[in-house]
């Protein structure tokens, strides 16, 4: 599938990003079922756990639209390497979103397409929380 439309639009929701305590700018483009793009950006407070990463802003924004399948997340930053969720983005991303393709764009806007369950193997998932003693 060509992403480059996805890949752009995580690009300019990275220029929304809030970060004036890190300076780590991060954009995120979530692709609906239905080929709709929600875009998120990092927004950081001076208290960091209350920050919200690009990623979950996008899905959760989604989620607050009523959409519920996705078919891929674009994440860029203004990184000399590839971009990749936090442990915390890929665990929403593993719960609310699937095994969908997630889209690492580094800073020269160069991609790379991997599987959601590549960045999180063994995922803990309702599964686990249904299958207690």
């Amino acid at each position: 599938m060509d992403y480059k439309l996805l890949v752009q639009k995580a690009i300019e929701a990275k220029q929304n990003a809030y970060a004036p305590y890190s300076n780590f700018r991060v954009g995120a483009a979530l692709l609906t079922y239905d080929d709709q793009i929600i875009t998120g950006c990092n927004v950081e407070v001076s208290s960091y756990s209350l920050t919200i990463c690009a990623e979950r802003n996008a899905i959760f924004q989604a989620y607050s639209d009523g959409r519920k399948k996705f078919k891929a997340i674009a994440v860029a930053a203004d990184t000399k390497n590839y971009i990749s969720p936090c442990g915390a983005c890929r665990q929403v991303i593993s719960d609310l979103c699937g095994n969908i393709d997630v889209i690492l764009i580094n800073g020269n806007n160069e991609y790379q397409v991997l599987k959601a369950n590549d960045l999180l193997p063994f995922a803990f998932s309702d599964k686990e929380l249904n299958n207690r003693k």
